[in-house]
């Protein structure tokens, strides 16, 4: 066999994500960019603050010698005390530079914290619908991923989430704003989830941890507050990274931030540098903690994103869809039209995405995130792309209804 067996299974249930992505590739060869309406990949097309763009000329144009060499596996301190003063504002509680560690992007930061803290068949409790590549990271460091189902509004449920703790529990995942249905969750959620973690440490003797990842807090709409999780609950640990906060995604730059109250912390922090060396990250990029440092409190155009949120919501009323309006991030979570003959498909998302495909829009199916029957829409692009897709939805949209 070419490749190991888990690895196979995984391609077999790789993301619809990048597969929907590749799609439209191929539909933009064929037709061109202009016929071709991709709303697959969260991929900003926000250009980079100028703040950045200065403090990254400048790192690049500094005469200091040393800036690409090999540092400690958390990062330099002066990139580290400067994640620290952000964590410290957005959380409530005060952070130094002990308290985080520099890695190569969220993705980086999740796998570092998977790979110290699991045992093999131990559990993550996710909240349904997750971000796809969740599974692929838990399964990849010997753990179990527990899926709980949201309520209807796609809010945690909280009582759902206490059912499912167990011997076997080591984290509980969240992702606020979400991705996919841009949902906030409020800070009375935050805290209700904080209360029963504290419950059943005391009662069991064990606290799991509360992961946060938040890539999307600073993109947020209509006076919306994503709440501090860090000062909610002892055992917690923040997620972030600025590749949609400063739309620098190819440069992979990103952090994790514990609770200073944390339990063992010096231990959990000495593991997260070693995963750091074992999984072939050793440190996160070297020109990046310049340049962020100088840069953090830059702000993307979210008047921008709003723009488009407000006009892809417009089309998707036009075309008498249903779906949660975001109030945070860049996706749109869309209900496929009822219709008792696709009920009856075993994933009628997947067939809904896939017709979709017919007319040019490439949308991603909800089973990739883990809750069948919802497609997800990205709305990082051009103006264009939402102006020119209103009447082909509703075209196609009308012809689901009739032939379905």
């Amino acid at each position: 066999m070419p490749v190991a067996k888990s690895i196979q299974e995984n391609l077999e249930k790789s993301s619809w994500i990048r597969r929907m992505f590749e799609e439209g590739l191929k539909l933009k060869q064929q037709y061109g960019n202009d016929k071709v309406f991709d709303f697959s990949l969260g991929n900003p097309d926000v250009e980079p603050p100028r703040e950045f763009v200065e403090a990254l000329k400048h790192a690049v144009e500094s005469t200091k010698t040393g800036k690409h060499a090999y540092m400690p596996n958390v990062g330099h301190a002066f990139a580290r005390k400067a994640m620290a003063e952000k964590i410290s504002n957005e959380h409530g509680v005060q952070l130094s530079e002990q308290d985080v560690v520099l890695t190569v992007g969220a993705a980086g930061a999740l796998n570092v914290i998977l790979k110290t803290i699991l045992n093999p068949q131990d559990e993550v409790v996710v909240i349904a619908p997750y971000f796809a590549e969740y599974f692929f990271y838990v399964n990849n460091h010997r753990g179990m991923l527990r899926v709980i189902e949201p309520q209807t509004d796609f809010l945690p449920d909280v009582a759902a989430i206490k059912r499912g703790l167990n011997e076997k529990t080591s984290a509980v995942l969240i992702n606020t704003p979400n991705n996919p249905t841009g949902r906030v969750y409020p800070e009375a959620v935050i805290q209700e989830i904080a209360g029963i973690l504290n419950d059943f440490g005391r009662q069991t003797g064990k606290y799991p941890y509360l992961i946060v990842d938040e890539p999307y807090r600073d993109i947020v709409y209509d006076g919306v507050k994503v709440p501090p999780v860090l000062h909610a609950y002892r055992e917690s640990i923040v997620v972030s990274s600025f590749s949609k906060t400063l739309s620098i995604p190819g440069e992979r730059f990103g952090y994790i931030g514990v609770n200073p109250d944390i339990t063992d912390k010096k231990l959990l922090i000495d593991g997260f540098a070693m995963a750091n060396r074992i999984l072939g990250f050793v440190n996160a990029p070297a020109l990046m903690m310049y340049a962020v440092s100088e840069s953090w409190q830059a702000r993307p155009d979210i008047e921008r994103y709003r723009k488009r949120r407000d006009m892809l919501v417009k089309a998707m009323q036009k075309a008498s869809l249903s779906f949660a309006k975001p109030e945070g991030a860049f996706y749109l979570f869309c209900k496929v039209p009822d219709s008792p003959k696709i009920q009856a498909a075993e994933a009628p998302d997947i067939t809904f995405a896939l017709f979709l495909k017919k007319y040019n829009i490439l949308a991603v199916p909800g089973t990739g995130f883990g809750y069948p029957g919802y497609v997800r829409f990205s709305y990082c692009v051009p103006e264009s792309v939402i102006e020119g897709v209103q009447e082909i939805l509703v075209q196609a949209v009308e012809e689901w209804n009739c032939h379905s």
